[in-house]
C-alpha cells in the first residue's frame, strides 16, 4: 500500500511565485518595462533567462539571490504537512513537478530541511555559469498543445509512473496537489481512484469546475484545500484505512 503525492511548487508548497520573487534582487526591486513586456505566452523559461541576464548585468550575485529566495514563506500549514509526510515515508512516495527551476527549489527545500521528503524533483535545470550568471534550460520537449512549450506535467507524471512500474512499484492512489493552469493536464490523466487537490481560489480549481459545468468532468475525485492542514487531514485518513 503506497501512495504517490505529486506537488506543484509555486503557490502550492511556497505561498509565492519563486520566479517573480527573485525580482526583489533587481535594482529598485523592479524590472525595466521593456524586459517585463518581453514575455510571450508559453515561453516563460526564455523570459526568465532574460531576467537572469539582467540581474547578472546588474551585479546580483549567487549569495544575494540565495538569501532572497530562502525568505519566501511556505503556504499555511505546509511546514506541518511536509513534516508529517517525512515521518510517514513508508506510505508515501513524494515528487515535485514544477515550472520553477532546480536552483530555486533546491535552495528553498534545503534551507528548511525538507529535501529528504521528496524522492524526485522534476523542474527546469538551472546552474550558475563561470561568469556567475544564473542560466535556465527548458525541462524537455513535448507535443502537448495545452502546455507551455518547456513542460508538460502529464508527460512527466506518465514517464515517472512507467519507470516505477518497471521497478515493480505501483501506487494504490495518486494525490495531485497544485494550483495553476498547467496542473490541469496531469489532473486529466488521473484515474477514478486518484484524487486532485486544487488550491482554493486559484486557476486549477476554476478550470476543474468549468469542466464539470461543461459536463466533461475529470475522472478523479476532487478535494479543494485552502491550508495544507486540509491535505494532512486527508492523508491521515488514507493511512488509517
Amino acid at each position: 500500500m503506497k501512495f504517490l503525492l505529486v506537488f506543484d511548487f509555486d503557490h502550492t508548497i511556497i505561498d509565492e511565485n519563486s520566479d517573480t520573487w527573485i525580482v526583489k534582487c533587481a535594482p529598485e526591486r523592479k524590472l525595466p518595462n521593456g524586459l517585463r513586456n518581453s514575455y510571450q505566452p508559453g515561453h516563460w523559461t526564455e523570459y526568465m533567462g532574460r531576467v537572469f541576464v539582467y540581474l547578472g548585468d546588474n551585479g546580483v550575485k549567487e549569495d544575494e539571490m540565495k538569501r532572497t529566495m530562502t525568505t519566501i514563506p511556505f503556504t499555511a500549514g505546509m511546514i506541518d504537512l511536509l513534516g508529517f509526510i517525512g515521518e510517514n515515508k513508508e506510505f508515501f512516495d513524494c515528487i515535485i513537478v514544477s515550472d520553477s527551476n532546480t536552483v530555486f527549489i533546491d535552495w528553498i527545500l534545503k534551507a528548511a530541511d525538507f529535501h529528504k521528503v521528496f524522492d524526485e524533483v522534476f523542474t527546469n535545470p538551472a546552474a550558475f555559469s563561470s561568469t556567475g550568471y544564473l542560466t535556465v534550460q527548458p525541462f524537455h520537449a513535448h507535443h502537448c498543445a495545452k502546455c507551455p512549450k518547456n513542460l508538460c506535467k502529464r508527460k512527466v507524471l506518465k514517464e515517472f509512473l512507467d519507470k516505477q512500474l518497471e521497478r515493480g512499484v505501483s501506487y494504490t492512489q495518486i494525490v495531485y496537489i497544485g494550483d495553476g493552469g498547467n496542473d490541469l493536464c496531469p489532473v486529466m490523466f488521473l484515474k477514478k481512484n486518484d484524487i486532485a487537490m486544487p488550491r482554493q481560489g486559484y486557476t486549477l480549481e476554476k478550470k476543474i469546475s468549468q469542466l464539470a459545468q461543461s459536463l466533461s468532468p475529470v475522472q478523479c475525485s476532487v478535494l479543494v484545500w485552502s491550508s495544507a492542514m486540509d491535505i494532512m487531514s486527508y492523508l491521515k485518513l488514507l493511512i488509517k484505512e
